[in-house]
């Protein structure tokens, strides 16, 4: 289709310069309690709040008003996990029923208005039950990836300071049974916050002990309360309210909790299943993603809940639950309209299938468009699923802190072209500008920061939780009058984006984003360990991997391989195998800045071999030289003397 046949710039248009108009009229697809005077407040919070003065409830439009409006007998979530060997089909009607019932529970714990709840579960109905019944009375929710070590957990437990925690006994990889019950329980030795009581829901492949006057049993506890007739209504919210924190990674290694208000995000979202994803009510859409993250919450469970979707929830992985044709397997089971999936995803399943044999086994003739996101999309994947499931493969932009696509390709509106490298166009309220270090605005194919000029449009981020000056630290102040994506790239003459990669610290693991910061704080914590620097170097599967470089102190007496396996081991204990941290090289010293900057960018360019310049402010040049060494002797780079 060409730009003209589209209704998007129109559209975008009128988002731009008539932002309360356009936003008023997507809020019509929301039930509101109450409706205030304004759409937007400049004057609230740390740029302005959307929504102030209306009334809402994110349950209630997940879910009860679709059993009120007849959905009661669709099926709102399809279960499927072949590392469990279960598959699970609930419905609207269900969905209402088990989310009530907890509710319930988390009320008779003392959980309220405003009250937090962390999660820290696999993919399995009773998070998506956990999450809805925190949304129906009010209370907050930080879910915690299932991957993420104790570490972490605790200091999420720490900053979020939960009344309850719910958790599961285990979780399941491909090989393994993940036992998440004794992680919690050593989280919650290291944190200084104690919550009141943990909900533990019984897996059968692992049952968790429970520790006395704090540990409750998941099923007792609910047919305790069916049976005592407890059940929680939808609790009247402000849309300015918050519906969850959801940490992710710091550059300076401390978590960052991003908010998330309860009615701006449901008018994005509700929005964007139609305008961007072209889904309907009563469409499959399927979120090939894991609840932890920010896709998780957004496309597994809010967008298509609130448009009245059935949502997919797969416990599995894109080859070896049983191989690389699972997905098409679901997608033909399932009837899936859309994929939302990682690039790394893709790329793993063509490492395993590259001639699409596997793909051929199934009717895939309901899949109408593949959307890709957590990563930059090479072009070699895209052209390859596009070439072999022959629906168009359209690329988008979007953060933790977002919430929702900042750039894509607006199927619902009339596609436009795909320029395969490109991650599509702005979406509405969504003002992007490529902008010089002085904050000048580039003409375009000059790369340079991208950013987003403020106000954000709804959904997005209002603030960081309990760390308002932080948030306008780290991402108001370098450009004033934008927010700072930290992503860095360029925007051709038709407003297409090209996002290249970070200009922070934080790297890209399969979609996952990680702070380096944070890995070299777990290395530099081992005994023998003097400096070390972490960076993220390309994996033709991954996108990145993490490699850290570690200088001995002076008169270890070991075995640089015997440590170098201990660090490997330590970051999986501390951070989580979602790190994959496998590669740790012992150097002499790191290159520096005469001012003592660790090079870390001209160190990642020798690991993935593309050209470099020696910086003007090296203090030794051999530095380098050592790296590149160190490099090749791994098989990361070519010979500097070649």
């Amino acid at each position: 289709m060409t730009d003209a046949a589209s209704r998007y710039r129109a559209l975008h248009a009128r988002s731009i310069h008539d932002p309360e108009g356009f936003w008023r009229e997507a809020a019509g697809a929301i039930d509101w309690f109450g409706e205030g005077e304004r759409v937007f407040d400049p004057s609230r919070g740390v740029y302005g709040r959307w929504f102030p003065g209306w009334t809402t409830n994110v349950c209630h439009n997940a879910v009860d008003r679709h059993v009120a409006d007849g959905r009661g007998a669709q099926p709102a979530i399809f279960y499927d996990s072949p590392v469990a060997g279960a598959r699970r089909t609930v419905t609207y009607a269900e969905l209402q029923d088990e989310v009530s019932l907890l509710a319930g529970v988390l009320r008779d714990f003392g959980v309220g208005k405003g009250d937090r709840v962390v999660i820290y579960m696999p993919m399995i109905p009773e998070a998506v039950f956990a999450m809805l019944a925190c949304a129906r009375i009010g209370a907050v929710h930080s879910v915690v990836f299932g991957g993420f070590a104790a570490a972490e957990l605790a200091g999420r437990i720490e900053d979020a300071q939960p009344k309850v925690v719910l958790s599961a006994s285990c979780g399941i990889e491909p090989s393994r049974v993940v036992q998440y019950k004794p992680l919690l329980d050593l989280a919650l030795t290291m944190a200084r916050h104690r919550p009141d009581a943990c909900l533990i829901f019984q897996r059968p492949q692992a049952e968790a002990n429970l520790v006395a006057d704090r540990d409750h049993d998941w099923a007792a506890r609910r047919e305790a309360a069916r049976a005592a007739g407890t059940r929680a209504a939808c609790v009247p919210v402000e849309a300015t309210d918050p519906l969850y924190i959801l940490y992710t990674s710091g550059t300076t290694g401390k978590p960052k909790g991003v908010v998330r208000d309860s009615g701006g995000y449901m008018v994005a979202l509700r929005w964007s299943m139609e305008g961007l994803y072209d889904v309907r009510p009563g469409e499959v859409y399927w979120s090939a993603s894991d609840i932890g993250w920010v896709v998780g919450h957004s496309y597994i469970i809010y967008a298509p809940l609130l448009t009245g979707c059935t949502t997919v929830l797969y416990e599995g992985k894109p080859v070896g639950t049983p191989d690389a044709g699972a997905f098409w397997r679901v997608i033909e089971e399932y009837k899936v309209a859309a994929l939302f999936t990682a690039p790394t995803a893709l790329r793993a399943i063509k490492k395993e299938d590259p001639e699409g044999r596997l793909m051929q086994r199934y009717d895939r003739a309901s899949l109408r468009t593949l959307f890709l996101a957590g990563e930059r999309a090479d072009p070699d994947t895209v052209e390859w699923a596009k070439a072999r499931l022959g629906v168009p493969v359209v690329d988008h932009w979007w953060q933790t802190e977002t919430g929702w696509a900042i750039a894509g390709n607006p199927v619902g509106l009339g596609a436009l072209p795909i320029r395969v490298g490109s991650t599509g166009v702005p979406m509405p309220g969504y003002q992007v500008d490529i902008l010089d270090e002085g904050g000048h605005k580039l003409p375009p194919d000059r790369m340079g920061s991208i950013a987003i000029r403020l106000p954000l449009p709804p959904g997005c981020l209002p603030t960081l939780w309990r760390q308002d000056e932080r948030f306008r630290e780290s991402y108001l102040i370098d450009f004033p009058g934008y927010y700072k994506t930290a992503d860095a790239g360029f925007a051709d003459a038709a407003g297409q984006l090209f996002i290249m990669g970070r200009t922070d610290d934080i790297i890209n693991v399969a979609g996952h984003r990680l702070s380096t910061g944070g890995m070299e704080e777990v290395l530099a914590a081992h005994a023998d360990v003097a400096e070390c620097a972490v960076v993220g170097i390309h994996d033709a599967v991954k996108g990145e991997v993490p490699c850290g470089f570690v200088v001995l102190k002076a008169g270890v007496g070991r075995s640089p391989a015997d440590i170098e396996a201990e660090i490997v081991a330590l970051v999986r204990a501390r951070i989580g195998p979602v790190a994959a941290f496998r590669l740790a090289i012992t150097v002499n010293r790191l290159p520096k800045t005469r001012s003592g900057k660790i090079l870390r960018g001209t160190m990642k360019k020798i690991a993935d071999a593309e050209p470099w310049t020696m910086p003007a402010t090296i203090d030794d040049p051999a530095a380098l030289d050592e790296i590149a060494t160190a490099l090749t002797a791994r098989g990361l780079a070519r010979d500097p003397a070649a």
